[in-house]
């Protein structure tokens, strides 16, 4: 369908005003973005392929009270596009707030997770596999195809041995349903305060996993009082530092094997970070 089959289906549905203005708008990589409005109201339309809509929405219907969130508005029965209110606002981060981002996204959104009983599986939500540390190991392997030539072989040996420790096992029976690409390019801000998380990629797994993902998506504050504080929120977390730290490691060479693909002018910065993190566990501080 295009968009404006789209409009038509949606004006016949009276879910839309005749005559409405939409815009593409920019930052879909495989997604296509509309936002449409009139006097009183702005949605916006996203039309992807259909197994990825379908995950998509089905986290937003899960926790349609979060507040963070967009609302759900409508989902094509065939799962070719879906609408969901508009969260106005800036989606620049600003460098200097890390602390109180993460201290919002752990009240507002991470802390309201809950485990899902009839999941088929962990890690991606249309591509599940038997268990969390499965999944961790796959995204291992993805990423050490980009790494190989950015770190050393004693750097991807040490993620690789910390993927297939015993600590990588979940202690949680049952998976929770996870954003999954919780990061500052998917944060809407309002004065510089976090009033929005948009297009989730979700993933059945361990919370502490959006967290550190959100810690690692931006170059700043990377250190271990920024990450101990945000911890210190989370609900439900028993596990020690030494758990933690190594789990940071592994967040953070997951995210700069997409820098490499997608930001490479961060690559610097990250590169130091990863100094400090390998340091920090080979040590055991």
């Amino acid at each position: 369908m295009n968009i404006q089959e789209i409009i038509k289906d949606l004006t016949d549905k009276k879910m839309l005003q005749p005559n409405i203005q939409y815009e593409q708008l920019n930052g879909g990589t495989t997604s296509k973005l509309y936002l449409c409005k009139d006097e009183t109201t702005k949605f916006v339309i996203k039309m992807n392929e259909p197994h990825v809509l379908e995950a998509e929405s089905h986290f937003l219907n899960f926790y349609k009270k979060v507040s963070l969130l967009p609302r759900l508005v409508y989902v094509d029965p065939s799962f070719h596009y879906i609408v969901y209110s508009f969260i106005p606002g800036s989606v620049h981060y600003n460098r200097s707030k890390k602390n109180e981002l993460l201290f919002d996204l752990v009240h507002d959104q991470i802390n309201h997770y809950q485990p899902v009983s009839d999941s088929e599986g962990w890690g991606w939500a249309d591509e599940t596999v038997d268990s969390w540390q499965a999944f961790l190991e796959h995204r291992f392997m993805e990423a050490s195809k980009t790494l190989e030539s950015h770190l050393q072989k004693e750097d991807l040996d040490i993620v690789a041995k910390l993927v297939k420790s015993p600590n990588r096992k979940s202690t949680n029976k049952e998976p929770y349903l996870l954003h999954g690409d919780c990061g500052v390019h998917n944060f809407i801000f309002d004065d510089r305060k976090l009033c929005g998380v948009i297009d989730p990629t979700p993933v059945y797994g361990e919370p502490l996993y959006d967290l550190i993902y959100a810690f690692c998506s931006s170059p700043d504050d990377l250190t271990k009082e920024t990450i101990n504080t945000a911890v210190s929120h989370l609900k439900n977390n028993s596990r020690d530092d030494k758990f933690l730290y190594e789990e940071v490691l592994i967040g953070l060479f997951l995210r700069i094997a997409t820098c490499v693909r997608h930001h490479p002018d961060d690559l610097e910065e990250y590169l130091r970070a990863w100094s400090y993190w390998k340091d920090t566990v080979l040590k055991g501080e």
